[in-house]
């Protein structure tokens, strides 16, 4: 990651045995060379499978080979942890933040939200479900809804211990709790992808002591860098003539529900917004953050879509049908619809601007969350 790019922190959520520290400890063994920041916020310690070999990860920081850094604080201590993780030296790549099965999800994104440290941005929320104990948990926490209400993707897990019968009916009700179009990824012993959360990087070689990766592939025997469902397909999009925001945007309002992740970047080459724009998104979560070509890159729109059920050669079709023949014609006003994804919109830039990259994701009313709120799709 560009040292210049801020951290996404990404909140996972659940109540008490819903099984955030097994999808946790998936991501970890899952991440490839990808370093990790984690901060627990949770009662007593944790237990991290595949570990013991590494030590247990208690009430204090603990940095391992591959570069995990776990801590476990309170809300106060939040901000205190976060600058510590982004920092430069530990070269974190994300930060996952499990949060306490009676957290309240909506605070901690406010938390994130308002954080005046520029090394991190807000990177969604992930809600973990008991399939096993869906009823039983709305009736003991009916605060579920309102949790479910603003998640940006929702893990359904132990889909193992229900029929399909039961799975379906959960599902249902899911998708009438959460937000239009939220994605729900069914797991099982909490194994879900984690390119659907943030990307992997290469294995490196190990030098003076084993990796955490090494540590988890001597333990398990596999290789923790194959995809955790072969169910997710993956969709790539390439054009170099720009495209038009606003039809871009109705395709990003539109997607199948399947979509769980997009991300990339997107040349609109609109009159004073010339830069390339990264997106990303999680589920409903979207950010768009401008950054300056390189002298000399060419001016493409490259994009990976990742889901499941998805039709890949249907995505491809809309996303040719967003393609601008003349962008140098349109209004700037057309960039209205992008431009409210980015925390600062960027001034009128040319197409060798040094605009930094460091974007955040700027308020949407349909997240719930009020004025203060991270965008939602």
């Amino acid at each position: 990651m560009n040292s210049r790019q801020p951290i996404p922190v990404i909140v996972l959520a659940g109540f008490l045995g819903s099984g955030k520290t097994t999808v946790l400890n998936h991501l970890l063994a899952g991440r490839g060379g990808t370093r990790i920041g984690v901060v627990v916020n949770d009662f007593g310690s944790i237990e991290i499978d595949a570990m013991s070999v590494a030590g247990q990860v208690g009430d204090s920081m603990v940095s391992l080979g591959g570069g995990c850094l776990c801590c476990a604080v309170d809300g106060s201590e939040l901000d205190a942890y976060l600058e510590k993780l982004s920092a430069p030296a530990h070269r974190i790549d994300v930060i996952v933040i499990e949060a306490s099965g009676l957290a309240e999800p909506q605070e901690m994104i406010r938390m994130l939200m308002a954080s005046e440290n520029p090394a991190i941005r807000y990177g969604g929320l992930v809600q973990v479900v008991d399939a096993a104990e869906f009823d039983a948990t709305r009736d003991r926490h009916p605060e579920t809804d309102r949790h479910l209400a603003v998640a940006d993707l929702v893990v359904l897990n132990k889909t193992d211990r229900v029929d399909i019968g039961e799975r379906a009916r959960i599902k249902r009700e899911l998708d009438a709790l959460c937000a239009p179009g939220t994605p729900v990824v069914g797991a099982d012993h909490g194994r879900i992808d984690p390119e659907l959360l943030f990307d992997r990087r290469p294995w490196t070689e190990t030098r003076g002591q084993l990796s955490f990766e090494d540590l988890l592939a001597e333990a398990e025997g596999h290789d923790h860098c194959a995809h955790a469902h072969a169910v997710y397909e993956s969709t790539e999009f390439t054009s170099d003539q720009a495209l038009s925001p606003r039809r871009f945007i109705d395709f990003l309002d539109r997607r199948p529900s399947g979509l769980y992740r997009i991300k990339g970047f997107v040349w609109f080459g609109i009159p004073g917004h010339e830069e390339k724009y990264e997106v990303h998104a999680v589920g409903r979560f979207l950010r768009f953050a401008p950054q300056p070509w390189e002298r000399g890159e060419a001016r493409l729109t490259q994009l990976v879509l990742i889901g499941a059920g998805t039709d890949g050669p249907g995505l491809v079709r809309e996303l040719e049908a967003c393609r601008e023949e003349a962008p140098q014609d349109a209004s700037p006003e057309s960039m209205w619809g992008v431009l409210r994804y980015v925390a600062e919109p960027r001034p009128a830039a040319g197409p060798e601007a040094d605009v930094e990259a460091d974007a955040e994701v700027e308020a949407e009313p349909e997240s719930g969350l009020g004025a203060e709120a991270p965008a939602a799709w």
